[in-house]
């Protein structure tokens, strides 16, 4: 009896620590107009345990941990080897003290080109280029790793965002196009450059300030948890007069709209005019939706 319980308890704390994502992966080939064609299956295939199953940080996360994230890989042209497409990166963090889960990464990855053989080994190198398809998907792993640390502590992700700025930097030297300043104000050097930048603090500010000081507070006092999430959205403004209409205001408001939206038209009632004028500066692309918001 004795050894059993000491097998069972040993099957818990192997099972009981995890990787840091569940991330859910689809493939939609339907452009290529085979997408029946089982390569696109076994690469769907590969990507989720790829991604699930690699050990990306030194941490252990528990399983209720595990970071809730999809990609959503669209590919647009298949010849041979080559695979042309789009990735869609999200993500969310849970809301203390309730179900809830807040989107806090959301991004389309226009420039996804990569070459992939069936069942060929998918292996992570931190420090060297092995091949685009998984220099694109290690560093939206640690954009993901990043953002979600940013919520729970002021400038929690820097470690992973580091990480993601050198596979931007080995990955310049390969033809393929996302990795350089040169090739648009919208891809992944943009993002991860903003990201680091001292122009851009406020926004990783305010991703702390808006999770732990107002949605992780919301279920113990709604009216002071609004009232700090305004501020955050508001302390933007300064950064938006500097690098008005940046890559990582759009990003953040991708993600955010929505949730702003309808946190701002229920609940108890908070000042917001400042905030609805914070909201049209710095987001105008969504003022259909600032319109809706009910005070």
């Amino acid at each position: 009896m004795r050894k059993i319980l000491l097998i069972l308890m040993l099957c818990f704390s192997v099972s009981a620590y995890t990787q840091e994502l569940n991330c859910n992966v689809v493939i939609n080939a339907e452009q290529t107009g085979n997408p029946n064609l089982p390569v696109f299956k076994t690469l769907e295939k590969q990507i989720r345990e790829f991604v699930n199953n690699t050990k990306w940080t030194n941490k252990e996360f528990t399983n209720q941990e595990r970071i809730e994230c999809s990609m959503y890989i669209n590919i647009t042209e298949y010849a041979s080897d080559v695979f042309n497409g789009t990735i869609q990166v999200q993500s969310s963090r849970p809301v203390y003290g309730s179900s809830y889960t807040s989107p806090v990464h959301n991004i389309n990855d226009k420039d996804f080109t990569f070459r992939y053989l069936e069942f060929q080994n998918m292996v992570y190198n931190p420090n060297l280029f092995e091949t685009n398809l998984i220099s694109v998907l290690a560093y939206h792993v640690y954009m993901v790793l990043g953002i979600d640390a940013d919520t729970f502590s002021p400038n929690g992700g820097q470690e992973y965002f580091n990480q993601a700025q050198i596979i931007v930097n080995y990955s310049q030297g390969e033809n393929t196009k996302g990795w350089k300043l040169s090739d648009g104000n919208q891809n992944r050097y943009t993002l991860i450059d903003n990201m680091l930048s001292p122009t851009f603090e406020d926004y990783r500010s305010t991703m702390y300030n808006y999770h732990r000081n107002g949605l992780d507070i919301m279920h113990s006092d709604q009216k002071e948890a609004k009232t700090n999430i305004a501020d955050a959205i508001i302390s933007l403004e300064a950064m938006n007069r500097v690098r008005p209409n940046s890559y990582i205001l759009r990003t953040f408001f991708d993600a955010k709209s929505d949730e702003i939206q309808d946190i701002f038209s229920s609940g108890p009632n908070v000042e917001i005019t400042k905030l609805i004028s914070a909201l049209n500066n710095v987001a105008p692309m969504y003022s259909s939706q600032w319109r809706n918001i009910k005070y």
